[in-house]
């Protein structure tokens, strides 16, 4: 029997969703330099929206509620499928997770990541 490809340090044993999740962690990271209140949130990887909708979104949020911290969802699937290598689905995600995070910061997306659009 045949051992793993790779061991676990290196990056080809990482799964597409280890990757993506990463990918959305380095964006959280970057935007929290910025905007240290995002820790009080929660950012979530789903592979797909709950419920059948006409047009699949990327990514959803949900405000702070009386029990619980504001939420923010990136759907891994429907970006994976907009996306063809790991530098385009890293600027989808991020353009994804600055999209919600003004959303619920009530902001235009350029305010909370100047770099918005620009890539």
């Amino acid at each position: 029997m045949r051992g793993p490809v790779a061991p676990p340090q290196v990056p080809l044993a990482a799964s597409r969703a280890e990757t993506f999740r990463d990918l959305v962690q380095d964006s959280v990271e970057r935007l929290e330099r910025r905007w240290p209140q995002l820790a009080d949130v929660d950012f979530l990887v789903l592979e797909v929206p709950g419920s059948p909708e006409a047009s699949v979104p990327l990514g959803g949020m949900t405000p702070a509620g009386k029990d619980r911290p504001a939420r923010i969802v990136i759907y891994r699937r429907p970006v994976e499928i907009r996306t063809k290598n790991r530098d385009e689905r890293a600027l989808l995600v991020h353009e994804v997770v600055v999209e919600q995070v003004a959303e619920l910061m009530g902001l235009a997306p350029e305010s909370v990541d100047p770099r918005y659009g620009q890539d």
